[in-house]
């Protein structure tokens, strides 16, 4: 069974950093396709940032561009975003996902996610 427990979220003022964190189980790390997906409050899910894992390229939603970095630890089976200069719409609920898709929001699996508040 696929497992993916996010930690790291909480509150931040404007131009202040994050990392997430994602702990995976139950597949084999390297196979999947990992990344973060984020939904804000009456909005719809967006991808916004995933590592190929047969490619390891990356994918960064063009709002994240710059701020945000996916880095994956194969040997501890973790993923992260390191989120920095945040800004007031990076608020959302953040999810870990997993699973083998070409695109952030086709992948099958997901955490429980993480609450993201950027504050002025």
């Amino acid at each position: 069974e696929v497992q993916l427990v996010e930690s790291g979220g909480g509150l931040v003022q404007a131009g202040g950093s994050l990392t997430l964190s994602c702990a995976a189980s139950g597949f084999t790390f390297d196979d999947y396709d990992i990344g973060w997906i984020r939904q804000a409050p009456g909005k719809e899910r967006v991808g916004v940032s995933c590592l190929s894992s047969s490619d390891g390229s990356t994918y960064y939603a063009d709002s994240v561009k710059g701020r945000f970095t996916i880095a994956a630890d194969n040997a501890k089976n973790m993923v992260y975003l390191q989120m920095n200069n945040l800004k007031l719409e990076d608020t959302a609920v953040y999810y870990c996902a997993a699973g083998r898709s070409n695109t952030c929001l086709g992948l099958s699996s997901w955490g429980q996610g993480t609450q993201v508040t950027v504050s002025s």
